[in-house]
């Protein structure tokens, strides 16, 4: 039974020529007459694999087994011949295939047996390879600015020593007008208080000197290297994994 694509939705071109022996809508083809750098890179979020049927099992027999996966709440999917399109919108954590936002499965016949291929597309895996350049170009970007603010955090160092020197000898010239009056030994006799001390205003240390820290930035382009290395390793193992485990299923 095939379910309609939502129009709003169209499905991207299928990763294999058309069944019908039209022109090829092949996303590598398209891309490598206009990007042909394309083909280097889109492995990145790009998940690609390929198994053989049981013998003698038909291509309505393993679609049909399959299905269910494609019929999660925000997955359309249509199915023509040998080839299952789908894509997916705003899928919920619960769907098995969430990590995939479209994708194409198609069954090739053989002589000695059949195979299940297929080509499928994250957005997840994409936006978690691309944060880990993007951090450390923060990082660098910090480790410039605190070099930038080396030569005038030294200027203003130099200076500030012979200010400092200045003012310690006008604070000490303030401090010698300022000392207590020593008390007339009457008023002493007669229990008048001592004068009070001058109070020193000690100024903690700020935090307007301090350098950036490029470790954050550090931080969290290992994590998203660590995600997306783990997430793309990890998919492709599960989504066959589950493929394989609907095909066999009786």
């Amino acid at each position: 039974m095939t379910s309609p694509v939502r129009a709003a939705q169209p499905w991207p071109s299928q990763p294999w020529g058309p069944a019908d022996g039209g022109a090829s809508t092949d996303t590598d083809t398209m891309f490598g007459g206009k990007l042909p750098g394309m083909r280097l890179i889109n492995w990145i979020w790009h998940v690609r694999g390929s198994l053989a049927l049981a013998p003698g099992q038909s291509s309505d027999d393993a679609f049909e087994r399959l299905a269910p996966l494609f019929s999660e709440t925000g997955t359309s999917h249509e199915r023509t011949n040998d080839t299952l399109t789908f894509s997916k919108k705003d899928q919920p954590a619960q769907d098995k295939m969430s990590v995939f936002d479209s994708g194409a499965l198609r069954i090739e016949r053989g002589a000695a047996e059949s195979v299940l291929h297929y080509h499928l597309i994250s957005r997840a895996l994409l936006f978690c390879f691309l944060l880990v350049p993007l951090f450390l170009g923060i990082a660098q970007l910090t480790i410039a600015m605190g070099k930038f603010q080396k030569p005038a955090t030294e200027a203003a160092a130099s200076s500030g020593k012979a200010t400092d020197a200045s003012k310690k000898d006008a604070a000490q010239a303030e401090a010698d007008k300022a000392a207590p009056v020593p008390l007339n030994p009457i008023d002493k006799f007669l229990g008048a208080p001592e004068p009070e001390k001058p109070k020193k205003g000690e100024e903690k240390p700020g935090r307007r000197n301090k350098k950036p820290s490029s470790t954050p930035a550090y931080v969290f382009a290992a994590i998203f290297a660590t995600l997306y290395v783990i997430g793309r390793i990890l998919e492709a193992w599960l989504v066959k994994r589950l493929f394989k485990r609907r095909l066999a299923d009786a």
